[in-house]
């Protein structure tokens, strides 16, 4: 059955798009051109709002923490879980700097492998019928049997035609989507990703000095940004510094897949640590450094932070510490890169 198509028109613009009733108000922009602003993708964030001026929308998951009872009494809905059910009338801010690069498209892809990373990390290989273009750094959404609602992934390779997308997921405890994923999708089973998504990818024309960031399963982008940096011909003056933080020994991940590219050791060093014991506690037999994410990289970098190119992923605790630590920093704004995940 194919889904009716309709027509949001943006107040005071000339501008309209497409918008299929199977489609959300914000993706459809997306695959149009248009810089809706947006983060999360998937209901937590609350950074794609828009007004409804005219017409009618359902919202796909009426609970989604950045939907609020204010915004549903002045008429504002959330972009990523908007489906319209006509034509619509609609308000936001388009941005050029979220003007997608790659406009994504939704494919069928079949997982052809998987392998384990760490204890709960696995790697998870799809080929796409139609190869499409991502950046490195950006996510995609994975749609999985029995679940309602898409889920956000990273890329961990880099886009190179053959329609291969590698995606690094963590399973986490009580998780539904990790679950359905790591126990009921086999190899050769044919699932639905919808992408590239995401504004944390790597700006190849900046000739700054590079710093990645990652905890948990915010290896794949900080991955991806890597290959992508060491196999750049056009990128061969730029050094980058990996900080991977980990829970426990056990965690810490990544190594081997840095040590595989062009420059280890001179142009690419990895800079890995684990979490500070529990009170009383002990970190043996672990002999690295000790300390979360943003506290490894404020010892090891320090005054030289403002003069990096930074990007980061991993779980939320991990990015606000960050964040207030660059900002104390002073690290202009327009040098940090990460998509806000809940």
């Amino acid at each position: 059955m194919i889904a009716t198509t309709h027509t949001l028109s943006l107040t005071g613009t000339d501008t309209a798009y497409p918008c299929t009733e199977d489609d959300t108000v914000l993706r459809a922009a997306l695959r149009a051109g248009i810089g809706f602003p947006y983060e999360c993708n998937v209901g937590s964030c609350g950074n794609c709002k828009f007004e409804l001026i005219e017409g009618a929308v359902d919202m796909a998951w009426a609970q989604a923490p950045g939907w609020r009872e204010k915004d549903k009494l002045n008429q504002r809905f959330l972009g990523c879980q908007s489906h319209v059910k006509g034509n619509c009338v609609i308000k936001f801010n388009p941005k050029d700097h979220y003007v997608p690069p790659h406009r994504p498209q939704r494919v069928q892809a079949t997982l052809v492998s998987r392998r384990r990373i760490t204890h709960d990390i696995s790697e998870f290989s799809f080929q796409l019928a139609t190869p499409l273009a991502f950046e490195p750094g950006q996510y995609a959404l994975l749609y999985l049997p029995g679940i309602t609602g898409a889920r956000a992934y990273s890329m961990s390779n880099t886009a190179d035609g053959s329609g291969q997308w590698q995606l690094q997921v963590r399973r986490t405890p009580a998780g539904v989507g990790t679950a359905a994923l790591f126990d009921q999708v086999q190899v050769g089973q044919t699932l639905t990703l919808d992408g590239p998504y995401g504004m944390a990818y790597l700006r190849r024309a900046v000739p700054r000095d590079i710093l990645c960031l990652a905890g948990g399963s915010g290896l794949a982008p900080m991955i991806s940004i890597a290959r992508a940096v060491m196999t750049d011909p056009n990128m061969a003056g730029v050094k980058l510094d990996f900080v991977y933080g980990g829970r426990t020994a056990q965690d810490v991940c990544g190594e081997d897949m840095l040590r595989a590219l062009p420059g280890w050791g001179e142009r690419l060093h990895f800079h890995p640590s684990i979490s500070p014991a529990p009170e009383g506690g002990s970190v043996a037999p672990w002999t690295g450094a000790v300390g979360f994410v943003h506290e490894v990289a404020k010892e090891l970098f320090a005054e030289q932070l403002p003069s990096k190119e930074i990007y980061f992923a991993g779980p939320p605790p991990m990015a606000m510490a960050l964040q207030r630590m660059l900002l104390q920093a002073k690290v202009p704004f327009g040098q940090v890169h990460f998509d806000q995940f809940y």
